[in-house]
């Protein structure tokens, strides 16, 4: 993957001169005052570990999975949130580990995990490398130095039982790896996140991901049937039957703990025979309130569709902006509705049918396939156009929460609320320094969904600064109006502090003390999830 951006580089795309031109004119985006840094601009430090340090890694797992060079710190420093990218782009790699080291067994994970604990070494457990809140940057004080742990050569299906439909994985599989051993069964996951085509199985489950047919599918903590973990004081495993009434769920301490407690090693998950037929449709509705009204009724009432999700207004003029109509869909009207359906052919025109007759009568108009079939075509390339964007000027960033029905519509006006002034006064008062505030409704459940934001506004003097106050805004405001800090990004660095006001301060000790007991010299990714401080502090 791009080491300053995201995805493969041959797939890099360029702004055509209209959309420069609309993003100077509406926004007031300016080319940056220089381009950014190239490879060979990066600024690293020194290797911080000793000869000694360096011995015992290579007795652990062989001196070629050892790896110090640049190529490898650089590739390991940071993920690709946008202030991630921005300080990548501007060729800083203070952050950069000291060392990446590849273990090729469970074994090896715990002699690696053993020899840092001995010598006070952080450990970042490095999967796809596409957290976006700040999950691998472990911080440095009061450590002999900081090594990123790559779980690439963990990447084998290690057994399937097709009886049970659940199948062994190893945790450094890539998804559509995975994807392809499985479709030799017949099978999937049915797990396809926008970082679908770099991120891993055990990143899948460290991070509590939710895939973009979730409707249909399940979160991936759905999937967990079972998982083994490696930690600084032995091999954890939970997880030996469907359900279980036998105390509280371990699985839980593991799925979306972000590696601050253990490395996962394998896991047991559920897959599903692969789907006959697939069909994706597009549905107009007049307004954001009306169709967020429809897919609740859908959601409660059922059957539920595999993919479900409704952009508003802003989302749907931008991602139809082209002359024309979209099959009979106006660009500046309304808000799309993406529907996907993926099984037999049977169950795929039941649940057409039923949620069609729903959709209807919740004053949605039928727009035919193409709008589906276009987002399902372009559903992983929106981090491309990201990168052109900061080229161009531009801060682009995510976020996203989720909170009950009832109380979307507050959410909704208070994050869009505050994004728009923080970004702003940030970015100056003049004509077009307004930021563009996205945003669309997915991942439903009967009690409530998540709402996914984008933002696009001009680079201001230090677009760090700029971003951070807002992030810092947008969390507090998203605790205030009753959403969760994170549906499926996860915790990090970004949202530790808003996690500690989540969860309050019994919730803070209870972590903690996991923490102390599975990792007691505190290597594994410190500074990420685990709040230091009083809630609020």
């Amino acid at each position: 993957m791009l080491w300053s951006g995201w995805g493969d580089p041959a797939k890099a795309t360029g702004l055509p001169a209209p959309v420069r031109k609309l993003l100077s004119e509406l926004l007031g985006v300016r080319e940056p005052a220089r381009p950014a840094a190239s490879f060979g601009e990066v600024r690293l430090n020194a290797v911080a570990l000793s000869p000694l340090v360096l011995a015992d890694l290579r007795r652990a797992v062989g001196a070629a999975n050892v790896r110090f060079d640049d190529d490898a710190r650089i590739r390991h420093t940071r993920g690709k949130s946008t202030p991630d990218l921005l300080r990548m782009r501007d060729g800083d790699g203070s952050e950069a580990p000291d060392a990446v080291l590849l273990p090729g067994s469970h074994e090896e994970v715990l002699e690696v995990l053993r020899v840092c604990a001995h010598h006070r070494v952080a450990v970042v457990p490095f999967g796809g490398g596409t957290s976006v809140v700040g999950g691998l940057v472990a911080s440095r004080c009061g450590f002999a130095g900081v090594v990123a742990l790559d779980v690439t050569r963990l990447n084998r299906m290690l057994s399937l039982d097709a009886e049970s439909l659940v199948a062994d994985f190893e945790p450094g599989l890539r998804a559509p790896q995975a994807e392809m051993i499985l479709a030799r069964h017949g099978l999937t996951l049915g797990h396809f996140p926008q970082s679908y085509e770099y991120a891993t199985l055990g990143g899948f489950a460290a991070a509590r991901s939710s895939g973009q047919a979730s409707a249909g599918y399940g979160r991936f903590d759905d999937m967990v049937m079972g998982v083994t973990v490696a930690t600084p004081r032995g091999t954890l495993e939970a997880g030996r039957a469907p359900k279980s009434a036998a105390g509280p769920d371990l699985r839980q301490l593991v799925l979306g703990s972000e590696g601050a407690f253990g490395v996962i090693t394998s896991l047991r998950l559920r897959v599903r025979h692969a789907p006959a037929e697939k069909v994706y449709e597009g549905w107009r509705f007049p307004s954001f309130k009306a169709g967020t009204a429809a897919l609740r009724r859908v959601a409660q009432e059922g059957p539920m569709p595999t993919v479900l999700r409704l952009s508003d207004e802003a989302e749907t003029m931008v991602g139809l902006a082209k002359p024309g109509e979209i099959g009979g869909f106006r660009s500046d009207a309304g808000c799309l509705a993406v529907v996907g359906y993926e099984g037999e052919a049977g169950d795929v025109a039941h649940r057409r049918e039923r949620t069609a007759a729903t959709l209807s009568e919740m004053g949605g108009v039928y727009l035919g396939p193409e709008p589906g079939e276009a987002w399902a075509h372009g559903r992983f390339a929106a981090p491309y156009l990201r990168d052109a964007l900061l080229a161009a000027g531009a801060t682009v960033e995510t976020l996203e929460t989720a909170c009950f029905w009832s109380g979307i519509p507050r959410l909704y006006d208070a994050v869009r609320l505050v994004l728009s002034v923080a970004l702003g006064t940030a970015g100056g008062t003049g004509p077009g320094s307004a930021p563009l505030v996205m945003c669309h409704l997915s991942h439903v459940y009967g009690t409530g969904a998540s709402l996914y934001f984008t933002v696009v506004t001009a680079q201001s003097a230090d677009p760090l600064a700029q971003w951070d106050i807002a992030k810092k805004a947008v969390n507090e405001a998203i605790g205030l109006a009753g959403g969760t800090i994170s549906h499926h990004h996860g915790v990090g660095g970004d949202h530790r502090e808003a996690y500690a006001d989540e969860i309050g301060e019994l919730g803070v000790e209870v972590l903690r003390a996991v923490k102390e007991r599975l990792d007691p010299a505190g290597i594994l990714n410190p500074g990420i999830l685990i709040p230091e401080g009083p809630p609020g502090s």
